[in-house]
């Protein structure tokens, strides 16, 4: 039953890139904020795990109400992300960039200029998926990492759409180790993007973030520590209506002591930029996960 599930699944997607991407926007994006809507009335499980992820954002002391209208916001950007990732396969080049928004690029052509490579490290915000097509045409390819998805052949149309927008997309598992290939690709001077605001696994640096403790990945310090790339970090967000992206300068990545201690201390800096970022446009935020660690806790967990 469940690979008959898996292939219903697949089609859907896959008649949802040919039907989107034909929609006129207008209605495309109305029909996603309907399907957005509907899912955040029935108050189901990634709802309530959205509300609990903006609460420790906002704080205690935001009325539920307001809670409640920051949860609409935050399910209507998220299916924009799912709509624009059916519609840009069927924009142009010129399309792709002059749809999207750069504040502060000046700071990743400079980081680029310098040649001895780049880590942007990115959380769960706005379109990833448009934010590399962007760059890998505005400065240069892309290279990223992608979680494999069940079914595989609903992984496989992701990765052929990334690859299609010029994109260098290596899978997480099922392949060789990517670490090591990131590392060459950055001596090379390349320019690497991962996301990395949730890690929950044995391999987690303990940050904390927003007050409390989470795990996020050690990849985009453990990269630049051992190739001497810049480290960097941007949000994305939506800006009047397009997607956008903000960048920051390159943070200061401790030149001395242990590597491990090293790692950890440049990671409590993303970790400091990115609650900055998801703070200034919590609604952006799509993590419909848990994040921090006493959230694993079932009788912290929330109920539906």
């Amino acid at each position: 039953m469940s690979e008959l599930n898996d292939r219903l699944v697949s089609i859907a997607y896959g008649a949802g890139w040919q039907v989107v991407k034909r929609m006129p926007e207008g209605a495309a994006y109305a029909t996603f904020d309907r399907i957005a809507d509907t899912l955040w009335s029935r108050r189901g499980k990634d709802v309530l795990r959205l509300e609990s992820n903006l609460r420790r954002v906002v704080g205690p002391d935001l009325p539920d109400e307001e809670l409640r209208r920051l949860s609409k916001q935050g399910m209507r950007s998220y299916f924009r992300y799912w709509c624009d990732a059916f519609r840009l396969p069927g924009h142009s080049r010129e399309q792709i960039v002059s749809s999207f928004v750069a504040h502060d690029e000046h700071l990743l052509a400079d980081a680029l200029a310098e040649g001895r490579g780049v880590v942007v490290a990115l959380p769960h915000m706005g379109n990833w998926d448009h934010a590399g097509a962007w760059a890998t045409l505005a400065h240069q390819p892309v290279v990223s990492v992608a979680e494999r998805l069940k079914p595989e052949d609903l992984y496989e149309k992701f990765l052929a759409f990334r690859r299609s927008l010029g994109m260098d997309i290596i899978p997480l598992t099922g392949g060789d180790p990517p670490f090591p290939y990131l590392q060459d690709r950055l001596k090379a001077g390349g320019f690497v993007a991962l996301l990395g605001d949730r890690d929950l696994g044995r391999g987690g640096v303990p940050v904390q973030f927003f007050g409390s403790k989470a795990k996020m990945p050690a990849g985009p310090a453990a990269l630049a520590i051992d190739t001497g790339a810049a480290l960097m970090t941007a949000e994305l967000f939506l800006d009047g209506g397009r997607n956008a992206v903000r960048f920051h300068p390159p943070i200061e990545v401790p030149q001395e002591g242990e590597r491990s201690r090293r790692i950890f201390a440049a990671t409590q800096l993303v970790a400091d930029r990115f609650a900055a970022g998801i703070a200034a446009h919590p609604t952006d935020w799509h993590m419909l996960q848990r994040v921090w660690v006493d959230d694993l806790d079932p009788d912290k967990a929330p109920k539906p």
